[in-house]
C-alpha cells in the first residue's frame, strides 16, 4: 500500500498533461478551418490535385451559395467551404496545412506560419517600420522627460540650489528682503518663478530634445552618413595627401581620442594643460606610451 500511494498524483499529472497537449494540438489545426477538416469540407482527399479541388469548390458553391440557396445554414456552410478553398487552392498554404495535420504537436510553429501567410503580405513593411519608430521615439521621449524631472526635483532639494535661489531673490529685490519673511521659506509661486530663471545643467539627465529621438535620427541618417563621408574625405585630403599640419581643433580631437577622454571632461580641462597635451602629439603611439609611463611613475611617487 505504501508503494502505490505516490502513483496517484503522478497519474493525475499525466492526465492533466495529456488534456493540455490535446487542447494545444487541436488548436494548431483549428486555426485553419475551425474544428472541421478543410479536405472534408470540399469532399476531396488529401492527395487531390489543384484541378480536383477547384471542381469540388465550384460544385459546392452552386449548391450552397447564398444566391442559390437562401437557407441560413447553407450560408454558414458556404463560408466554411470558401475558407477551405482559399487554404487549399494556394500551394504554400496547403503545404502548411498538411504540415499542421502531420505535426499537430508543433503548436507555436504552425500558428506562426498561419499568421505569416494570411497577414504578412497584407502589411506594408514601411508602415510597420514607421509605427515601430514612432512607438520607440515616444517611449524614449517620455523616459527622458521622466528622468529629467526626477533629477530636477532632486537638485531642488539640495542646499546649493536653495542658496542660488536665495541669491537670485536678493538680486531681484535689490539686496533687500522683508525681515518678517527673511527667516521663513519663500512662497511656492515665487520659488517657481525664480527657478525658471535658473538654468539647470544636469549631467546624465539632460533636457530631452527631438533631435535625439530614434525616429528623427533614422530620418536624418542619409544626411549624417553623407556628412561623415565628407568629413573623412576632407581629413584624408588635408592630412594624408597634402600632409598639412593638424589644426588646433583636429589636434584636440586626436589627443582626446588617444587618451579616451569624454568631450565634457576635455572641455573642463584648463587651456594650458590642453596645450601641453597637444604638443606631446599623443596620437603617435610611442609618444602616448611614454606619456602613460610618466603618469604611472608620478602616481607611484605620490603614493
Amino acid at each position: 500500500m505504501k508503494t502505490t500511494a505516490p502513483l496517484v498524483p503522478i497519474r493525475w499529472c499525466v492526465v492533466v498533461a495529456t488534456l493540455v497537449l490535446s487542447l494545444f494540438t487541436s488548436a494548431s489545426i483549428a486555426i485553419y478551418c475551425d474544428e472541421d477538416d478543410c479536405y472534408d469540407l470540399l469532399g476531396v482527399s488529401q492527395n487531390a490535385n489543384a484541378s480536383e479541388i477547384k471542381k469540388a469548390y465550384y460544385k459546392l458553391s452552386l449548391k450552397y451559395h447564398p444566391d442559390k440557396n437562401p437557407d441560413p445554414d447553407s450560408r454558414k456552410l458556404f463560408v466554411k467551404i470558401a475558407n477551405a478553398y482559399e487554404i487549399l487552392k494556394d500551394e504554400a498554404t496547403r503545404q502548411q496545412y498538411d504540415y499542421a495535420i502531420a505535426h499537430p504537436e508543433e503548436v507555436f510553429y504552425n500558428t506562426a506560419q498561419y499568421y505569416r501567410a494570411y497577414y504578412g503580405h497584407k502589411t506594408d513593411p514601411r508602415a510597420v517600420l514607421v509605427g515601430v519608430l514612432l512607438i520607440l521615439s515616444a517611449f524614449q521621449y517620455l523616459n527622458r522627460w521622466t528622468r529629467y524631472n526626477q533629477a530636477v526635483d532632486m537638485v531642488k532639494k539640495t542646499p546649493a540650489y536653495k542658496n542660488k535661489l536665495r541669491a537670485l531673490e536678493l538680486e531681484r529685490s535689490g539686496g533687500t528682503t522683508n525681515k518678517k519673511k527673511s527667516g521663513k521659506q519663500m512662497n511656492k509661486r515665487m520659488a517657481e518663478d525664480l527657478s525658471r530663471e535658473l538654468e539647470l545643467d544636469i549631467k546624465g539627465a539632460e533636457k530631452p530634445s527631438i533631435w535625439e529621438l530614434i525616429g528623427v535620427r533614422f530620418i536624418l541618417l542619409p544626411y549624417t552618413i553623407g556628412k561623415l563621408l565628407l568629413w573623412y574625405g576632407c581629413w584624408f585630403w588635408r592630412y594624408k595627401v597634402k600632409r598639412a599640419p593638424y589644426s588646433w581643433e583636429d589636434a584636440s580631437y586626436l589627443t582626446r581620442n588617444s587618451l579616451r577622454v569624454p568631450l565634457d571632461a576635455w572641455l573642463n580641462i584648463d587651456e594650458s594643460t590642453k596645450e601641453d597635451l597637444i604638443q606631446r602629439r599623443l596620437w603617435i603611439k610611442p609618444n602616448l606610451e611614454s606619456y602613460l609611463a610618466e603618469m604611472r611613475r608620478d602616481y607611484k611617487r605620490r603614493r
